[in-house]
């Protein structure tokens, strides 16, 4: 029987999966599209990218369902295929391990709206919704919930609470940081630091803290956010830091570190405690493959 994830973790350090959005724009989606409504339509392009990630290395893939909640859908006219969409990007990304043993982290991204006190959206309406797609995912086993790229508490309070009500066995909080304009802390967009971000995560009970994204957040960042939440709490640490800084062109982000340079500085990531590493924009398989040798190399002396 394969051993949960929160079990593995405890014995070794596991390697995640990249970018999801700019694969699935190589792979043919047109800008604005639905990159989830894929998983229908299209469902051998995601797999064709989660194969990779998997061929890569990674021990986990996070399912394609970042905008997959019935409020983003709505804005694709597909919000009905909900229950449908979720549950068979997880299928994909079983699928895409083959006879591999791999985790597959059912995603939950932002609701693209400010929860109240802030915003107009009422808190137990978020949580209704993102208990529908909760519950999706878990029905079709997903081995974990990830709470992603979010910057506010309520939110991701939100998520928990729908990930607990759906029964999830494993779920996991991840924040998005940006670095300060003199480049000495990260916070997220609505002003949470990483000290209060773990605290609350680990009180509302979440099993894994995280971080992801965020203007500024590299693996050298996410090395040192590690240690903060490590001082912080006791939980278990995820992380998926960007590919190095982007620079504009023709008024785009790009994303040009190579993927060792983005590895370069994985096992300051590790000595800090971090449990999962993955990446997140910019990145492809081939940073999946530089990450997986660093941390290949740290599992077989530790």
């Amino acid at each position: 029987m394969k051993p949960t994830l929160l079990e593995v973790i405890s014995q070794r350090r596991l390697v995640c999966d990249g970018g999801m959005g700019t694969q699935l724009m190589l792979a043919g989606l047109e800008q604005g599209a639905s990159g989830e409504k894929w998983n229908l339509t299209y469902s051998e392009r995601v797999l064709a990218i989660q194969r990779r990630y998997v061929e890569a290395g990674a021990d986990c893939i996070i399912s394609n369902t970042f905008g997959a909640s019935r409020m983003m859908l709505e804005r694709h006219g597909v919000a009905d295929d909900v229950v449908a969409i979720n549950q068979a990007a997880v299928r994909i990304a079983r699928e895409a391990f083959g006879d591999r043993e791999g985790y597959v982290l059912g995603d939950m991204g932002p609701l693209g709206a400010i929860l109240e006190p802030y915003g107009e959206l009422p808190y137990d309406e978020a949580v209704e919704i993102l208990t529908e797609q909760a519950k999706a995912l878990v029905e079709a086993k997903a081995d974990a919930i990830i709470i992603e790229t979010q910057t506010g508490l309520e939110e991701i309070g939100a998520g928990i609470e729908a990930a607990q009500a759906a029964g999830a066995s494993c779920i996991i909080a991840s924040l998005a940081y940006d670095l300060s304009m003199d480049g000495t802390f990260y916070k997220t967009m609505m002003g949470v630091s990483p000290e209060d971000a773990a605290e609350f995560v680990e009180e509302k009970g979440a099993n894994i803290v995280a971080l992801n994204c965020g203007t500024g957040m590299d693996m050298p960042g996410a090395a040192g956010v590690v240690e903060i939440y490590r001082e912080t709490v006791d939980l278990p640490v995820m992380i998926q830091p960007n590919a190095g800084l982007p620079v504009l062109e023709n008024m785009k982000a790009v994303y040009k570190q190579p993927p060792e340079e983005t590895a370069a500085k994985v096992p300051d990531a590790l000595a800090a405690g971090a449990s999962i590493i993955g990446s997140c924009c910019g990145s492809t398989p081939d940073h999946t493959a530089a990450i997986r040798a660093k941390v290949d190399a740290f599992n077989a002396a530790n």
